[in-house]
């Protein structure tokens, strides 16, 4: 009786033991079955792009050139207002005619950031003439307005001011807007190719191109008055193109 008691006793004693090896190793495989990197941030999309923008020197009289530099880090596009796309890093040589705040912007996988300089340009403002110096109030003597008031030179059949133009406007502007008592006669002149008819729209054209340039700098339209000239006034004759371009002008003169 003894030994049947103590078979059942060691069999009870089996079968919980072989319970707990079976339950223990469940609860290690389904812990095993987790990831590792549970619960951690996805970073697929890649590091933010960084960028710097630097303009060297950052203050320049009118005419003179500056150099955009820029260093982005984790970017696959860099663009800056107004010029267009760009390389990753780089620099650019610019001459803003007039004060300007330039904006980068770098996209890349990780998002997009901007920087931003800004140019200070100096415009030079020409002092009004005192009564010593010849002149009449605001008006200014005339040999300082053609000193100061030059004309603008234009390319063959086009009435587009031409980039060496600008500087020239700007400071024609400074000396207008010192001495507004002046008015202006815009005249506009062409080379003796082509058709009387043509030519009368096209000095019209490059006149207003020269009035359309000195109000945008500033100066009051109803102290601009246009006329073409087109083919009938010629400061040069010769056939050769050295002549043809000194034809091609708006002229700046006193509207007395």
């Amino acid at each position: 009786m003894i030994s049947s008691q103590s078979n059942i006793w060691k069999a009870t004693l089996l079968g919980a033991t072989f319970a707990l090896l079976t339950i223990t190793g469940c609860h290690h495989d389904h812990a095993s079955a987790i990831p590792a990197n549970a619960g951690a941030p996805d970073n697929s999309g890649g590091p933010a792009p960084t960028a710097s923008l630097t303009a060297d020197p950052p203050s320049i009289d009118l005419g003179q050139s500056v150099v955009l530099n820029w260093r982005t880090t984790n970017a696959t596009s860099v663009t800056i207002d107004g010029i267009g796309q760009l390389p990753i890093n780089g620099t650019q040589t610019v001459s803003p005619s007039n004060s300007t705040n330039f904006h980068l912007i770098a996209k890349g996988d990780g998002g997009v950031t901007e920087a931003n300089v800004r140019v200070t340009v100096r415009v030079p403002v020409v002092p009004s003439m005192g009564a010593d110096n010849n002149t009449d109030g605001d008006m200014g003597s005339e040999a300082a307005f053609h000193q100061n008031v030059q004309d603008l030179f234009y390319d063959y059949d086009s009435f587009d001011l031409r980039p060496d133009a600008q500087s020239s406007v700007m400071h024609a502007a400074s000396y207008l807007n010192a001495h507004p008592a002046i008015k202006v006669l815009i005249g506009g002149y062409c080379d003796d190719r082509g058709s009387a008819e043509y030519n009368i729209t096209l000095g019209e054209n490059r006149a207003n191109a020269a009035k359309t340039a000195l109000v945008s700098a500033g100066v009051s339209a109803n102290r601009l008055r246009v006329v073409s000239y087109g083919k009938e006034k010629q400061f040069c004759t010769e056939e050769n193109e050295s002549c043809w371009q000194q034809n091609r002008r708006a002229q700046f003169t006193l509207d007395k």
